[in-house]
């Protein structure tokens, strides 16, 4: 079984490059599951009901999220009712929407799971405990899961791979946008890479306009941060997973130019 994960989609010219390379990955790659990380995937910040619509439309079966999902307000009207729309598993109990959903394709049910972690970000639950009360949830139902582990620094991420490693099929780390060359199998079978890395401009600092983004280092003011322009690619991982097991056989870095 093979499941596509697509790094944090930025604006819309993320969205254009979902549309343009999405349908010859599903081609080339005939992946059971489309993941990807859309918590900046409307102008940057946050994801509306139209972006939403429109990326299952081009073919995204999951999306995943992290930090900027309440980024937009409206998120609050359809979370509930988007069944494929996941935000953070460890915020804390109350808050709208899901952190795990489950998919069945090809008579394999699939577990995806997205947390945030909390270093350098909102003080929310423990990422780490959160999961570990997930899975004993999920018990052998779903042999295949699927970990979105949306962070900023490399130690929390990689200590997630760790923590999960034979519990979970694949720990994919966001958040940062850029693609890491990490990926590996862990010993217990869980495939692993700190940083899918990003969809959208590549000629700026990690999708936002790389002159204003300076401005900002230089004056140490205020600047209102716009997605930029320009060259695009499509990055992400395609994983290879034993069903019967859940163990990751491969795991495969690909970065794909409009």
């Amino acid at each position: 079984m093979r499941i596509l994960f697509l790094g944090d989609i930025i604006g819309k010219p993320g969205r254009q490059a979902v549309k343009r390379l999405l349908p010859a990955l599903r081609k080339r790659y005939n992946p059971a599951l489309v993941i990807a990380n859309g918590e900046n995937s409307a102008g940057g910040f946050g994801i509306t009901e139209d972006v939403y619509a429109e990326l299952i439309g081009e073919g995204v079966d999951v999306i995943t999220s992290g930090n900027h999902i309440w980024d937009r307000k409206e998120v609050l009207n359809f979370i509930d009712n988007a069944d494929r729309l996941l935000r953070p598993l460890n915020y804390p109990e109350g808050s709208p929407g899901t952190g795990v959903r489950v998919f069945r394709k090809d008579d394999v049910e699939i577990a995806v799971v997205n947390l945030c972690g909390r270093a350098f970000m909102e003080n929310i639950d423990c990422p780490f405990r959160a999961a570990s009360r997930c899975l004993d949830g999920l018990g052998e139902k779903s042999p295949v899961i699927i970990v979105d582990m949306h962070a900023e620094t490399t130690s929390e991420k990689i200590a997630m791979g760790w923590y999960l490693d034979g519990r979970v099929s694949a720990v994919i780390g966001t958040h940062t946008h850029v693609q890491t060359s990490d990926e590996r199998i862990l010993p217990k079978g869980t495939a692993y890479i700190t940083d899918a890395g990003m969809t959208g401009p590549v000629d700026s600092v990690i999708g936002m306009k790389k002159e204003l983004v300076i401005k900002r280092f230089l004056t140490q003011m205020p600047v209102r941060f716009e997605v930029a322009t320009g060259r695009l690619e499509l990055q992400g991982v395609v994983l290879e997973i034993e069903p019967s097991t859940g163990k990751a056989t491969h795991i495969e870095r690909i970065k794909e130019e409009v």
